[in-house]
């Protein structure tokens, strides 16, 4: 019997839905267009990569790659030709008890039409999958549209963090990050 990550390290999953198609398969995805969206503005949470390090990160994460087919009976990715890459999600993971998922981004000209949510519903797939999962997980800044958004699609709950209160124990998980290098606009020492 195989393991979820083994599965989808060795076999891609993909989904169709009509003209459009989502992939696990990480080498589809075009590396110069992916950190030319990562210099975008609504992209704020991140910057470009050089592209070994890219490459680097796409490989050792979960990569949900969003395609235009050129061809809307192809079931299957043939080449990098025949897609374009239109959204993209990510998610950090040991493939068993622990999931993160960042970086994902459609293109603004297709926003709307649903298919941030069916990605995200393909990503939900995939985590549903996980039989020892103890914890999937996201950042987000944008309380109006993605809190809602996350709860609906991935179940997703506000993770109470309420610090110590004088004479009181603190409440809840404490969400805890420490910025670097590769944060935007970070300044200070390493």
């Amino acid at each position: 019997m195989s393991s979820v990550a083994s599965e989808l390290r060795d076999q891609p999953k993909t989904w169709t839905k009509g003209e459009y198609l989502v992939s696990t398969d990480s080498s589809l995805i075009p590396i110069a267009t992916l950190n030319a969206w990562y210099a975008r503005e609504e992209l704020y949470w991140t910057k470009p990569l050089p592209e070994l390090a890219m490459r680097e990160t796409l490989q050792n994460s979960l990569c949900f790659g969003l395609y235009h087919k050129s061809s809307p009976n192809q079931n299957q990715p043939e080449n990098d030709d025949s897609l374009e890459f239109v959204g993209f999600a990510r998610c950090i993971t040991d493939y068993t008890t622990f999931l993160f998922l960042t970086d994902v981004f459609v293109l603004p000209s297709l926003q709307g039409l649903g298919l941030g949510t069916w990605l995200i519903t393909c990503v939900q797939e995939v985590v549903k999958s996980m039989p020892y999962l103890r914890r999937s997980m996201l950042l987000t800044g944008d309380w109006k549209r993605s809190v809602p958004f996350y709860k609906k699609i991935m179940d997703m709950e506000l993770m109470v963090c309420n610090p110590p209160v004088e004479g009181k124990e603190a409440v809840g998980f404490a969400v805890m990050q420490r910025k670097s290098f590769g944060a935007p606009g970070f300044v200070g020492e390493p």
